[in-house]
Parts: structure tokens; sequence; C-alpha cells
């Protein structure tokens, strides 16, 4: 039985659903061949830090200026800098780099602080060939002082105006801590966004007992982190509508979490800790995995599977609510003595 794998993420035409979301791996060309080769339906960038471009550009600044206050002559001590290459001029070059050799769509990633910076570099990165862009918003509402109203309002209006700013398709990665996600989402939606990333994985500091100081510590994702972005789409998918891209990032380790991410209603499933523990080689084997699992189910596409388990279709909708928390707490069963 043939199995037809294609499906459509962002206006675009992917071969399969799995995708290869950011990863420090992703941009390095070599390493997207093999992705590639591998059966990935898509490539995503890591993203560009707004900081990273800012720091560099301080201590460029600190540099050539040292001295200059004590010592006239210090002012001669370095010749003028005609071009600094800095930390977006590699990116955007990675990003070319890629982008003339790859086969399939490369997505860029940015993450800005300012709202210059927003606009300024998603027209730098559509220029420099992406295919697409995704917005990774990342705060963490630490402002006593600033409600939820206004930081969602902040992030709409980031979103229209990337949104004003560039022509390929827009995607926005979402936290799950919207105080309502079920109309943050669609309002995302009506802000400019061709689709929403299923979830932003925050990366919670740690701490060092013994320097009393505070670390960052990497931990890649496990399979049940999964079942977030499941929930999610489940819910959102129906009240969306089919138009609107749904991608589902965190968890996904094998071809039964992309099968049901698609089941829920995703377009794709992001792949990212599975291929840094096992290899970019990985995703061949998740794709063998879940064209055998369509055929043994006799889907003949994904089309056919997609949404087959969302809220809209579910025998029980509520169990995607309260009613799985209050089943999930009583499934409890004490082991024996």
């Amino acid at each position: 039985m043939t199995v037809d794998l294609g499906t459509r993420y962002l206006g675009l035409d992917l071969r399969s659903p799995i995708v290869a979301s950011a990863s420090p791996l992703n941009s390095d060309p070599v390493n997207a061949r093999r992705l590639e080769r591998a059966g990935a339906g898509a490539i995503v960038l890591p993203s560009l830090f707004e900081e990273e471009i800012v720091a560099e550009e301080i201590e460029l600044n600190r540099s050539l200026e040292q001295g200059t206050e004590q010592f006239a002559e210090a002012l001669d001590y370095f010749p003028a800098v005609a071009g600094f290459i800095g930390a977006a001029d590699r990116y955007l070059a990675s990003l070319e780099r890629i982008r003339a050799q790859a086969g399939v769509p490369i997505i860029a990633s940015l993450n800005a602080t300012s709202v210059g910076g927003w606009v300024r570099y998603a027209r730098l990165i559509q220029d420099a060939g992406a295919d697409a862009l995704e917005l990774n918003l990342y705060r963490v509402a630490a402002d006593p002082d600033r409600p939820a109203s206004a930081m969602e309002t902040a992030d709409l209006e980031l979103i229209a105006k990337v949104r004003a700013a560039i022509t390929i398709p827009l995607a926005v990665k979402l936290s799950p801590y919207y105080s309502a996600l079920a109309n943050f989402a669609p309002a995302a939606i009506a802000a400019g966004a061709d689709g929403l990333v299923l979830f932003n994985r925050f990366y919670q500091p740690d701490l060092d007992l013994e320097a009393l100081d505070v670390v960052p510590r990497l931990e890649l994702s496990h399979a049940w982190e999964m079942r977030l972005p499941v929930r999610w789409i489940a819910i959102l998918r129906p009240q969306l509508g089919p138009d609107v891209s749904l991608a589902a990032s965190s968890g996904a380790h094998a071809a039964t979490d992309v099968v049901k991410g698609l089941m829920v209603g995703a377009d794709v499933v992001m792949m990212t800790s599975a291929l840094l523990r096992q290899g970019l080689e990985h995703i061949a084997t998740v794709e063998l995995a879940l064209r055998s699992w369509l055929a043994e189910h006799e889907y003949e596409s994904v089309d056919q599977l997609r949404g087959s388990a969302s809220q809209a279709t579910a025998e029980n909708p509520s169990a995607f609510e309260r009613a799985n928390y209050m089943q999930t707490i009583r499934s409890w069963v004490a082991p024996e003595a």
C-alpha cells in the first residue's frame, strides 16, 4: 500500500510532516543536507537573538574606545573599522548558504526584544532567502505592574508589525502560559500569523549550590511533554479552521508521537531532542515507522489521518478539558504490597 506523507504548512508543500525544528546543528549546511536526505519535510534554523547582536556591538565599541579618555594618542591605536561581521551577518550568511543548497523549505527563526529589532531582522531574513519566518515569542511575565492584557496587546502589535514588514509566510511560536490561550490564538492569526507553533519550550534556570549562583542547564525533552501540544492543537484546530497552519513542538521522539500530533490536527510535527540524542538520520527511522503505522491502519495519506481525534471529532471532547484532569487522578492504582 502506497502512503502519501505530503502535507502543507504555511502555504508550503512539504514531502513529509516531520520537520527538523530549531537546533544548534541546523545552521551547518552539511547537516542541512543530511536532514534533507533523511527525509525532513522542512528545516527550522536556530533563532537569531537580538541580545547577541547588541552585546557584540557594545563590546566592539567598548574595545575601540578603551584608553581614549586617558591618552589622546590612543585614538590612533586601532585602524578604522570599515566593516564588522557580527551575529546577524553570520546568521544571514549561513541562511543564504543553506537556502542555496537545500531542496526543502528553510524556515528562519527570530527572537528579538525590541519592535525595531523584530521588524529590521525580519526583513533581512526575508531578503536572505528564507521560505518562511518563525517568530519565537519568549517573555517572562515578571513585572507586577504590567497586567496580562498589556503583554498580550504588545505581542499582537508585534505580530502585526512584522506581518506588515514581510511577505513570506509567518509562524508564531507561542508559550503555553497565556491566561486565555483559546482567545489569544485566533487573535494572533487575526494580527497576521499564518500559523502557530505549539509550544515554545522554556528552559528553566538552575542553582549551583557551591558557587551560590544561577546557572543555565539544558535538558532535552521527553516523550510525555508531547501531551501539552496534543491537547491544545485538539482544542484549537476546530476553532481556527483548516486554513491555519498548526505545528506540534516539544516531546516528539517516535513515529507514534507524530501520529498523535496529526490525529489532533497538526499539519507538521517538529523534532529536535530526538535528533540530538540519536542523530540526524533518526528522521528516516521515524518516517519508515510512520509509513508502516499508516499502512497498517489503512490510511492512504496524512490528510486522511489529520484531525481524526480533534475536539470536534473525538468521541469524548471533554476529555481534552477538565474531565481529563479528574480521570487522570482517579486512574491511579496503588501497587500491590
